[in-house]
């Protein structure tokens, strides 16, 4: 049956700003699903409030509405576009089912006679209630854990003495594991029982009886109208139950599953999809498993929509689960659509991997001081990465590597815990880099059983981390001349980098890279098709791993490697891997304008990225994805193997600029603006200095390498003094300090954390206005894409205040000053691309706080607010196909847009959530008023002078 010929406009709703449990794999979905439906010639309609992410960019949909997301918004657009026929409202996460049922429990939909495609309201209440959930799975033979849903504090008390210690409370209509915890002690209960009653919109909670050590598996599916189901991808949580599955490390294929086990769990997940409501489109179904030879399978919870696996399942199998559920709430069928990887087989099949893929979370506990880091049922995580390798052990070391913590993978980088009461307690309370500390304890000799009685993570994943450790002891018995090429070839097979490989041997990561020249242990590239080659595919998607050669008829050896060069004109643009706080979705959307922008001037676009929420890798963004770590090994390799015109790296945040070095002296030109200029601007020392040459004003400042430095400047600098090390992204390691004991323990934790860094010590100007603007500069004429005022005082950190474009209250006299200075410093530095300056004004003197010559967090605000493609504009300005002065800019807004940060504070437990100059928030969002006379502009001003941390 074709697609409902009656749907000519779909409205989209997106998931808002993000918050840790709700990222940008919604973003990914949205953007999926918006490209579905404008391929069968629907009309698209979208309201999301986040303004940094492709999904609302104004060529995604027909009608881009950066409003909030209530139902005042949703009615307002509904009385604007009368030929709305349908909502899809499985593509936002949480909030856009609870704005749809909010919108169906006030009328809305059936005022404006709009119906809902893609799932139904009563298949989300049913999997929401938590009551209502386990009853179904009775009527429908499916186990679950013993458990009751309570709604007063006395219900739980009870049932807490009828089950025992320990217990799970879990809040009904959440988001993240809101709301969510253990009880261990009877002692402990009381508390968890009431944030669980609070956190939870209907205030219910589900208490039930903890499974602990048991398996976590978690099933993607999809199905039609005609009742046809496929199953896209198993994930198994390496980390037991226990642990929110948006906070563990989860592999695909499933590894330590027996074949009757999978096939139980298969039948159970289709069955409970096919319980819960005639809808089409995706589900998510969790299950725990028991760690013995029963297997005994309870169902968890099941998600009728696109879930925060969906991104995951897409990116590890090939298969674009968004893009085919819209297809399917349209009314198609899986048999009548097309395979989008092998073009030539329909997408009525189940993907079947001949890789593995793990994936690892990223954490930003150092943003959030006295936070408790011990991971649980609520999430902490604000992103994630996903590695690909032929074997677990190489995807996990892959992982490992894409995170950007300063580790070179797992061990053999000098950087494992030594102590073992520490090493002990953190696999006892599982914290953020445990899949670290489990190759510490094994080096130790903390026996297998051991580790697995602690953690109860399966002894099939210990044994694969045993196995490492013992050829990382077997290769550090040789030196770089003697190591025998089958070693080498194994250890490279198995993920450890070459400097790993270095640090076993003691020798540089260079002899180590000339060793495998030398020897012909190089990388081959093999293609993500979703089909274990059975059928060709016609997408270029691309992992890294390495092989045995093979002898030819001829007698030489070679390897085989799927990715073709072409001789087309290239350009690489290097992506902003794992969202972290200070570098979150604005960078990926920078990315994919970017390439879409490299495109348009001729260039085949290579995309190299390790983040799987992200658009930029979608397998059609790029001409070629490479899902490789942002990291220079790898990186290195693809471009000797694709030899490109030149990277682009002041699109994917400091992940890319901090690779830029390395360009440079490996002769790769770095498009644009050039490596020295990006050092002087990233060098604190050096720019305060080309100020000073400039005649441009600045705080008073010196630099400091030790604390002994430190102390001796600031008796030329006056208290309050603001301490920035160099290289960093979000306000890392700022701080506000107004005595000499403070400043001395600073600077000391700093360079602990960021050794042989160059620290900036500069006058905190107090009480000064803080504004920034974005320019594009071609080493000739600059254009200032827009200037900022930020409603909070200088001292909090850009990110996280509340900024107004145009500004409000500067000057003449100011603005003249922030365009005069823009301009001067853009040329100095000889920018070519964009560039993001910082200003301090008091006294109506503009004082230079900082300059990024990269595209900045407030690009894509800028861009969706004047309604102009200017990261497009800056990428062919970079290229060398444009100048400045061959674009018409026409920038239209009305009033003013406020660019407002999100926190995620509720999900983390004793969390500091004062500000200051470190970032903390995890997104923003966008708001347009017409006048300051706004009552949320005024509110958002009489609150400006709140209490300012240090």
């Amino acid at each position: 049956m074709p697609r409902n010929k009656d749907i000519k406009c779909v409205l989209i709703i997106g998931s808002g700003p993000i918050v840790i449990g709700q990222a940008c794999e919604f973003d990914y979905s949205g953007t999926q699903s918006l490209r579905s439906l404008r391929e069968d010639g629907i009309k698209t309609i979208l309201i999301n409030s986040n303004p940094a992410t492709i999904m609302t960019d104004p060529s995604m949909a027909d009608h881009v509405y950066l409003k909030p997301l209530t139902t005042k918004s949703l009615i307002e657009i509904l009385k604007d576009h009368p030929e709305i026929d349908a909502v899809l409202p499985t593509m936002g996460g949480q909030t856009a089912l609870n704005l749809c049922i909010e919108a169906d429990e006030k009328g809305i939909w059936s005022d404006f006679n709009v119906k809902l495609i893609g799932v139904d309201i009563d298949a989300i209440n049913i999997c929401e209630d938590r009551e209502q959930f386990k009853q179904l799975m009775g009527r429908i033979g499916i186990p679950v854990a013993p458990a009751k849903t309570v709604t007063s504090y006395l219900q739980g008390k009870e049932v807490a003495q009828e089950f025992g210690y320990p217990l799970v409370i879990r809040a009904s209509f959440t988001l993240g594991g809101g709301g969510a915890g253990f009880v261990h002690r009877a002692e402990d209960f009381d508390e968890m029982l009431t944030y669980g009653l609070e956190t939870s919109p209907i205030h219910e909670v589900l208490i039930d009886k903890a499974l602990l050590g048991w398996k976590e598996y978690e099933v993607e599916l999809l199905r039609d109208k005609n009742d046809n189901v496929v199953i896209i991808c198993t994930v198994e949580n390496m980390d037991p139950m226990g642990i929110h599955t948006g906070d563990s490390i989860t592999v695909a294929p499933a590894m330590t599953l027996s074949d009757s086990a999978f096939q139980r769990m298969r039948d159970m997940a289709i069955k409970m999809m096919r319980s819960i409501g005639d809808f089409a489109g995706g589900c998510n179904v969790q299950f725990a498993v028991s760690p013995d030879e029963k297997e005994d399978i309870y169902a968890i919870e099941i998600n009728p929509r696109v879930s925060r696996s969906s991104a995951l399942a897409s990116k590890a199998t090939g298969y674009p689960i968004a893009k085919v559920a819209t297809k399917l709430a349209l009314g198609y069928h899986l048999d009548e659509l097309e395979n989008q990887i092998t073009k030539s087989t329909s997408a009525l099949f189940e993907p079947s991997l001949d890789y593995v893929i793990v994936k690892i979370p990223r954490w930003n506990f150092d943003k959030f001081e006295g936070a408790d880091r011990t991971l649980g049922l609520q999430m902490k995580s604000v992103g994630e990465v996903m590695g690909i390798g032929r074997s677990f052990q190489e995807a996990l070391h892959k992982a490992t590597q894409s995170l950007e913590i300063k580790r070179n993978g797992l061990g053999a980088d000098g950087k494992g815990y030594k102590d073992y009461d520490q090493i002990i307690d953190k696999l006892t309370n599982p914290s953020w880099d445990r899949v670290f500390v489990i190759y510490d304890a094994i080096q130790m000799g903390i026996p297998l059983s051991r580790i697995h009685e602690i953690t109860k993570i399966d002894m099939w994943f210990l044994k694969q981390y045993e196995e490492l450790h013992a050829l990382d002891n077997e290769i550090s018995k040789f030196d770089i001349n003697s190591l025998p090429k089958d070693l080498l070839l194994e250890a490279k097979q198995k993920g450890f980098a070459d400097r790993q490989i270095a640090h076993m041997l003691d020798c540089l990561e260079s002899e180590v890279y000339n060793k495998r020249e030398e020897l012909g242990v190089n990388r081959v590239y093999k293609l993500v098709d979703t089909c274990a080659a059975e059928f060709k595919a016609a997408t270029p998607y691309y992992y890294s791993t390495f092989e045995e050669g093979i002898r030819s008829k001829e007698g030489e050896f070679y390897t085989a490697n799927e990715s073709q060069v072409s001789d087309r004109k290239k350009i690489i643009v290097l992506g902003s891997g794992p969202n972290r706080i200070g570098q979150g979705i604005e960078f990926d959307y920078s990315c994919v304008h970017g390439v879409l922008a490299a495109s348009e001037c001729g260039y085949e676009t290579i995309m190299i990225n390790c983040n799987p929420e992200t658009v930029s890798t979608d397998f059609d963004t790029a001409d070629k994805l490479y899902f490789e770590p942002v990291f220079w090994e790898h990186i290195y390799d693809i471009i000797r193997h694709e030899k490109p015109e030149g990277v682009i790296v002041q699109l994917g945040g400091q992940t890319a600029l901090k690779l830029a070095e390395k360009l440079h002296r490996y002769g790769v030109k770095i498009m644009g603006t050039s490596f020295e200029a990006l050092d002087l601007a990233e060098d604190r020392g050096s720019f305060s200095k080309l100020l000073q040459a400039n005649d441009i004003p600045y705080p008073d400042f010196g630099t400091a390498e030790n604390a002994d430095e430190a102390l001796a400047l600031a008796d030329e600098l006056d208290f309050p003094i603001l301490v920035r090390p160099s290289y960093v992204l979000g306000g890392q390691g700022m701080k506000i300090v107004i005595n000499k004991d403070e400043l001395e323990e600073h600077v000391v934790d700093l360079l602990r954390k960021i050794p042989n860094n160059k620290l900036l010590l500069d006058h905190y100007l107090d009480g000064a206005i803080e504004a920034e603007a974005d320019a594009i500069c071609d080493g000739e004429d600059v254009y200032i894409i827009g200037i900022m005022e930020h409603i909070e005082p200088c001292g909090i950190h850009s990110g996280d205040s509340n900024a107004l474009l145009p500004p409000f209250n500067l000057g003449d006299l100011v603005m003249q000053q922030i365009k005069d200075h823009t301009k001067k410093i853009a040329l100095a530095l000889n920018t070519v691309g964009l560039i993001n300056i910082q200003f301090a004004i008091k006294d109506d003197k503009v004082f230079i706080i900082e300059a990024n010559p990269r595209a900045s967090r407030t690009v894509p605000f800028i861009a969706k607010a004047y309604k102009e493609p200017y990261v497009n504009y800056a990428t062919k300005v970079m290229l060398g196909a444009k100048k400045v002065k061959d674009f018409t800019f026409n920038p239209q807004l009305e009033g003013y847009a406020i660019k407002q940060p999100v926190f995620s504070f509720n999900k983390i437990q004793k969390v500091n959530k004062q500000l200051g100059p470190e970032m903390k928030s995890t997104g923003e969002s966008i708001l347009f008023i017409d006048s300051l006379k706004d009552d949320e502009f005024y509110d958002l001003y009489s609150r400006r002078k709140m209490y300012l941390s240090k």
